[in-house]
């Protein structure tokens, strides 16, 4: 039975809810999947450092109300990120910090270190994929690993994923998608007869929203998921300068209510299409979007992309785009890609080998 090592840098909601699906589900994922999931290192900015190459026993981590690594064998008070994904002798590195979006960091340093060391990283963060996506796909290229990143989008609704193995034989002329469920659910309240800094002082007091909601009202988060998306599927190399860029803050309450007096929703789209020469255009915008349109009916804090395809027409994929676990299932898909492409693979050539 294949089993993989895995270091989880990060150990706030989104990795810990990984370790509650490893030590929940663990044995039915092995029997389902065929392999197995062992945690041997864990960094947290808070906590610190814990190594044990025998495996780390989750269980009592999480019942915790406070972790302090320090004081635990193979613990120490620092988070030793570096050392760790280069030095500690893991298969997959499972990256879920907080990162800055102007630069990507310190998510970037840790993929590009984990890939460099010839390790497999499955990151939730926007950053390496959306400002460093085509170098760092190059790099893992060059180091024969894989650098999956599907949480990056739609939490654990898998976007990426779908668009990659499902959209064969179709031509992809225009992606659009409500993409950040927090601008989602501001403009729903704004609908319900609530102005916008009431609206986002909810959001945050419900823990949608962060203290500084820039990024989620101006625009910024959906820019950064645009970008990956439509490089995704367009082969394109957009940056943030090349989207154009309007978040909901001008948008008042008014405005939203008499638009659904005229069957039109106020959505914030991320959209993408490939121009007659085939350059790729994006922006981000608040549009009034009729009833019958795929993305008008998404509410509160779900996400949905609708992908424009010459055969099939329109095809929406929708789920949430947020939640710790459903984020950290974006992780596990990305470590079931990883066995599909790199671990069975290795297990046949092994055992074509014996014979």
């Amino acid at each position: 039975m294949t089993r993989y090592d895995l270091a989880l840098i990060g150990f706030g909601g989104v990795n810990r809810a990984l370790a509650e699906l490893i030590v929940e589900r663990g044995h039915d994922l092995t029997a389902e999947l065929g392999f197995g999931l062992r945690v041997v290192a864990i960094t947290d900015l808070r906590a610190g450092t814990l190594v044990r190459l025998d495996g780390i026993d989750l269980a009592p981590l999480l019942a915790a109300a406070e972790l302090n690594f320090s004081g635990m064998a193979g613990g120490s008070p620092e988070p030793r990120n570096e050392w760790v994904i280069r030095d500690v002798p893991a298969d997959i590195i499972a990256e879920a910090t907080f990162t800055n979006p102007a630069d990507g960091e310190p998510a970037v340093s840790h993929v590009r270190w984990a890939l460099e060391s010839g390790k497999h990283v499955c990151t939730t963060n926007k950053g390496p994929a959306a400002l460093h996506g085509r170098a760092l796909r190059e790099l893992a290229t060059r180091n024969g690993v894989r650098f999956e990143f599907e949480g990056a989008v739609m939490s654990g609704t898998p976007v990426l994923r779908t668009a990659r193995r499902m959209f064969g034989g179709l031509t992809v002329s225009r992606v659009e998608g409500v993409m950040n469920g927090t601008s989602n659910y501001i403009l729903g309240r704004l609908e319900k007869g609530m102005d916008l800094a009431a609206a986002v002082a909810e959001a945050q007091a419900l823990g949608y929203a962060e203290a500084d909601p820039t990024a989620d009202v101006e625009g910024y988060d959906v820019q950064l998921k645009l970008m990956i998306l439509a490089n995704e599927v367009f082969g394109a190399s957009l940056t943030r300068a090349d989207i154009r860029c309007v978040g909901i803050s001008g948008i008042t309450g008014q405005d939203v209510r008499d638009a659904a007096g005229k069957g039109l929703r106020w959505k914030l789209v991320g959209s993408a299409a490939r121009r007659p020469d085939g350059t790729v255009e994006a922006w981000v915008a608040p549009v009034a979007l009729p009833d019958g349109h795929p993305l008008a009916g998404v509410s509160g804090l779900m996400n949905a992309v609708a992908f424009h395809t010459d055969l099939l027409g329109t095809v929406a994929v929708s789920g949430p785009g947020a939640g710790r676990t459903e984020t950290a299932y974006a992780l596990l898909s990305d470590i079931i890609s990883i066995h599909e492409r790199c671990g069975a693979k290795a297990a046949a050539m092994e055992g074509a080998s014996r014979v």
